[in-house]
């Protein structure tokens, strides 16, 4: 099931900004933690950032003061708001959510958006 979309990736230059968003949708009963993952080309997946239904969020050292997670629960929609770019941020970003639906209550992927930044 597709339950999670994301949007807003792109090409953008070394200083840039971006700004991703997940959407849930579906037959969802509620969203507990959502976050933001990524994955460079040769390395294993990461974790960016993430948000608890109460707002408490956690970041990865190396996105600490440049990127901002957030969430609006009225609209199912997690964001992660993209600054001071670097090459290195280059990668397919991930949303996960975990939520309760009609199949099960677990972990749920997106299918990624991919985002270049350019030295």
């Amino acid at each position: 099931q597709g339950y999670l979309v994301e949007s807003g990736g792109g090409l953008v230059q070394a200083g840039g900004s971006l700004r991703l968003s997940c959407s849930a949708s579906g037959s969802i009963f509620s969203i507990n933690a959502m976050g933001w993952y990524r994955q460079a080309p040769g390395k294993q997946r990461e974790l960016v950032a993430t948000i608890a239904s109460g707002g408490t969020t956690n970041y990865a050292d190396s996105v600490k003061g440049r990127f901002t997670i957030s969430r609006d629960n009225a609209k199912n929609t997690v964001y992660l708001q993209m600054n001071s770019l670097k090459p290195e941020d280059t990668a397919v970003y991930y949303c996960n959510a975990h939520l309760d639906t009609v199949i099960a209550s677990k972990n749920y992927w997106g299918r990624g958006t991919r985002v270049t930044v350019s030295a």
